[in-house]
């Protein structure tokens, strides 16, 4: 199972945080820092995973970011660096070639795509165009709702005249 999910910059900056187990805050701190310092500490030829704490963290780099996944013991690395690179596969075709920016203006989009991807630390979806399916209908979704709220604001504004 995957404990937590951290997208941390070069200059160690969290971009995204996504915790599946339960830590207090001042442990979700201290774990961001140590887990930043070890990752960004390794060089670029050594081994993706890390021995942390009686648990694994599994992580990758793309561009300026570092993708962190947390996970159990005995769980597989190989099956969790898939699943790194089909979020940022995921990120790339929404986005049209992600960067860093995207995930700091657009977090919500970030957090929805992983959202629909794991579940409650497990797998739950891995055919990315069902993924951006998903994430079409959310969009649809989004927009309607900006439209009838536009509406409903432009008769409201119409009634008070």
């Amino acid at each position: 199972m995957i404990q937590f999910v951290l997208l941390i910059s070069r200059q160690g900056k969290v971009r995204l945080t996504k915790w599946y187990s339960a830590y207090p805050q001042k442990e979700r701190s201290k774990v961001i820092r140590e887990i930043s310092g070890e990752v960004l500490s390794r060089g670029p030829k050594l081994c993706n995973f890390v021995e942390w704490r009686g648990l694994k963290v599994v992580y990758r780099r793309y561009a300026s970011l570092y993708f962190c996944m947390c996970i159990d013991q005995d769980d597989n690395e190989l099956e969790v660096l898939e699943i790194i690179h089909q979020y940022v596969e995921t990120l790339d075709r929404y986005f049209g070639s992600v960067c860093e920016l995207d995930l700091i203006f657009n977090f919500h989009k970030a957090y929805y795509i992983l959202d629909e991807l794991l579940l409650a630390g497990e797998l739950q979806e891995s055919s990315k165009k069902t993924v951006a399916r998903l994430i079409a209908g959310q969009d649809a979704l989004v927009e309607t709702a900006k439209e009838e709220a536009n509406s409903i604001s432009n008769i409201i504004a119409q009634a008070s005249k």
